[in-house]
């Protein structure tokens, strides 16, 4: 056996010694496989151990330039796809807008109300899909109590913003409600061309 080659244990090929990772625990210094069987016995002991504890095992698809694969969804999407992201070393976000979105809306759902987005499509169907207090726009908007900070329902984007425009006064709420239905303004009748103006 030549001194400037070794024989990998893994592939069982003969290799020169730059092809073998230090390892200072042996009698050459090196390690027993080549760096590339190391590699790929690394990557298959992580698959084996990920599956074990019935973990999903991302698998990287070959891609061609111009393109990358989503560490989310698994897809092959082109750069326009994805955020930018400075520290990467492609310069691309791991994963692409649409997932980068979903994980956001997730997050704000922890974040603010504690609830996941199963939990809000649980009320969104409780309510048969429509806003609470309207009963016609569609309920996309969580409703909560700014003292409390319970969630009340989901509600329609005007609802919503109404709330919040009464900064969630009910007394308010009520005289905007007898205002609609003209109790604030409209002249009651008391007698015969006798009116009474609403104090």
């Amino acid at each position: 056996m030549s001194t400037e080659s070794k024989l990998c244990r893994g592939c069982g090929l003969q290799h020169p010694l730059s092809a073998f990772a230090a390892n200072r625990s042996t009698k050459d210094g090196l390690q027993a496989r080549c760096r590339p069987c190391v590699a790929s016995y690394g990557a298959e002991y992580y698959r084996r151990r990920q599956a074990a504890k019935g973990k999903t095992v991302w698998v990287r698809a070959e891609v061609q330039p111009g393109w990358k694969q989503c560490r989310s969804c698994g897809e092959v999407k082109p750069h326009s796809e994805w955020h930018k992201n400075a520290t990467a070393p492609d310069g691309l976000a791991t994963c692409c807008k649409p997932c980068k979105a979903a994980r956001g809306r997730a997050g704000h759902l922890k974040r603010s109300y504690g609830m996941t987005e199963a939990q809000r499509d649980e009320m969104v169907a409780a309510q048969n899909g429509v806003c609470v207090i309207c009963q016609e726009g569609l309920a996309e908007h969580v409703d909560h109590d700014h003292q409390t900070g319970k969630v009340r329902g989901v509600l329609c984007f005007s609802c919503n913003a109404a709330l919040g425009q009464f900064k969630d006064r009910p007394d308010v709420m009520r005289r905007a409600a007898a205002y609609v239905e003209g109790n604030l303004w409209n002249p009651t009748l008391v007698a015969q061309g006798v009116y009474r103006q609403p104090s």
